[in-house]
């Protein structure tokens, strides 16, 4: 998927270490590893190329000072292989009713669900 190949202590540690992911925009992903102590200062932020879809960069030391395939990067990999993270998600999703929509029954007010899922504001 990347120009660089990840090395095998950087995919075992991605296998074996917790993750979670926060897509910031399309393409921007921030990275948290959740197997420290303090999680949010094991904050990076992983790039992806719109276009190719190729891992593109992490803002961890490893790969700033070795240009190296980090274990940020094969996380992202990972759950985006087997399809547990959409790093390019629609805008089209929020605009999507949700399956227990009420709103037709509310007179003219949003039903939560579409208020959580940002398809409808609540009025002022």
């Amino acid at each position: 998927m990347a120009a660089l190949e990840a090395d095998e202590t950087a995919q075992k540690r991605a296998q074996t270490e917790q993750f979670s992911f926060d897509v910031d925009a399309p393409g921007l992903l921030t990275v948290t590893n959740e197997s420290h102590d303090k999680p949010e200062a094991h904050q990076y932020v992983v790039t992806i190329d719109d276009v190719t879809e190729e891992l593109m960069a992490c803002t961890c030391p490893h790969h700033i000072h070795r240009n190296a395939f980090c274990k940020h990067m094969a996380a992202v990999e990972n759950a985006i292989d087997d399809g547990t993270l959409d790093a390019f998600p629609s805008e089209d999703d929020d605009e999507t009713e949700p399956d227990n929509c009420d709103c037709e029954g509310l007179n003219g007010f949003p039903c939560w669900p579409c208020v959580r899922t940002g398809r409808t504001e609540l009025p002022n």
